[in-house]
């Protein structure tokens, strides 16, 4: 038993520190840049993402660890079978090739590239967007009584503390939801999306991939879009701020279940008993209240660069929608709740339209 506990701990650390190995190569993407070293009015505050997630990492170990020595039934854990499938393949890969994978072996190769990928992703997010709430509200705090009036503090350090706060939350379930796979939380993987237009289409939203998408599709969205007139400016952003926290309300009522491509068991609660992707919704509607501005900009220029950034966001949001379609087929061909959970919520995106 000690020993199966112990190797299950060095599979899980392998596994953290070769997902922390890769992390210098987000150095390379700009967007990851700029949230790693953010101008917060006249001041700046940078840190090593690289410390961060060493630091991160050890705790995450250290917690593994308890996990593990306590454990009351210890079995193979998935980054243990995880190793076994490398080790097997290194050996005879014709044979791995030709006898495949059993479901529980396909589950725990599929769910550990998963966690590597996006666990380190997630932490280094919520990281940025927890230093911006918190600039942002110290800045509110210190200048408000001197604030040249609401739209400015608005302006200034409003919308961006409610943004990162939004975010923060929304990351926050995410990163919990990829690092504690628990029996009692009821949120085991029971199954990855083993498609490549699954994988694809979920990857491609996500640094470093999303460098690439951007290439390809444009991007006319603004972090804060402005507007000319000063009631439009704020009830916009004011709405957009309100989408995203249904957004991150989605993220919400997900719970321990939250992650991408992966199964741990369907959810009706909260705003997915109105719809069944109301986060992708949500998103995209903010997204399109950012673009107006840009789209706006580039119709005024001449029709074919208004026609081709209106394309561009078009483009985004079919992306989305392809996300959407992809988790649904992957839900219907291994849960058959989720048939009865769409027979109950009819609309994927907005009620009673589509």
């Amino acid at each position: 038993m000690l020993a199966l506990r112990l190797t299950n701990l060095a599979a899980s650390a392998a596994v953290i520190g070769l997902a922390c190995a890769a992390y210098p190569l987000y150095r390379f993407i700009p967007q990851h840049q700029r949230q790693l070293s953010t101008v917060y009015g006249s001041s700046a505050f940078s840190f090593s993402g690289t410390d961060f997630l060493v630091s991160a990492a050890l705790a995450y170990v250290a917690l593994l660890a308890v996990h593990y020595l306590r454990e009351s039934q210890p079995r193979a854990s998935k980054s243990l079978l995880f190793f076994r499938v490398l080790l097997a393949f290194a050996r005879s890969p014709a044979t791995v090739c030709r006898q495949g994978l059993t479901p529980e072996h396909r589950v725990a190769v599929l769910s550990t590239l998963l966690k590597a990928f996006f666990a380190p992703l997630m932490a280094m997010s919520l990281m940025v967007f927890c230093m911006g709430a918190l600039a942002h509200g110290h800045a509110i705090v210190m200048t408000g009584a001197s604030a040249d009036g609401l739209q400015t503090l608005f302006d200034r350090h409003g919308f961006w503390f409610l943004m990162q706060l939004i975010l923060f939350v929304d990351v926050l379930v995410f990163t919990i939801g990829y690092l504690v796979e628990l029996p009692r939380l009821r949120n085991e993987i029971r199954s990855v999306d083993p498609t490549l237009l699954g994988w694809a289409s979920a990857l491609l939203c996500y640094p470093p991939f999303n460098t690439l998408t951007g290439a390809i599709l444009g991007s006319q969205v603004t972090d804060f879009p402005r507007f000319d007139d000063p009631t439009s400016h704020l009830a916009l952003n004011l709405l957009l701020l309100l989408l995203m926290a249904v957004y991150a309300s989605a993220s919400v009522a997900l719970g321990f279940k939250g992650s991408n491509l992966t199964h741990r068991g369907i959810v009706a609660r909260g705003p997915y008993a109105l719809v069944r992707h109301p986060a992708y919704t949500c998103k995209n509607m903010a997204w399109w209240i950012a673009s107006l501005p840009l789209v706006a900009a580039a119709f005024s220029e001449s029709l074919v660069v208004g026609v081709q950034a209106l394309a561009s966001v078009v483009g985004w949001t079919l992306l989305y929608a392809l996300r959407a379609l992809t988790e649904e087929e992957h839900l219907r061909s291994v849960d058959g709740e989720y048939a009865a959970y769409a027979a109950r919520v009819r609309y994927r995106f907005i009620p009673g339209l589509l």
